[in-house]
């Protein structure tokens, strides 16, 4: 494989980190994710920075929130419930915001 292949792979894989950070967060605001989420501060829901700090070492994170997403829950964060998105928000949809949250720093 040539440098110049190598060099496109690369470019091409920093191009795709942004996309899924601007994307996750578009996706977040158009579904109203952030109603009761920030980034950074806890609100009604925790913030999805320390959601992130949480799941980090999980390997089944990606799956067990995506979950959580779809039919909601309550009392991990305290005890205001999280409703169910199953009908509102797609699953192509929800996957892309949880691989977004779980990239946070």
């Amino acid at each position: 494989m040539s440098i110049r292949y190598l060099v496109m792979l690369a470019a091409c894989m920093a191009m795709s980190g942004n996309t899924l950070a601007e994307d996750g967060e578009a996706l977040a605001e158009k579904n109203n994710c952030m109603s009761c989420h920030t980034i950074s501060a806890r609100s009604m829901g925790p913030a999805f920075r320390d959601v992130a700090a949480r799941y980090r070492s999980d390997k089944g994170a990606q799956a067990t929130l995506e979950k959580k997403v779809r039919s909601g829950g309550a009392g991990v964060w305290g005890k205001m419930p999280m409703p169910a998105t199953a009908n509102s928000v797609s699953d192509s949809d929800i996957r892309t915001i949880v691989k977004w949250v779980l990239s946070l720093k």
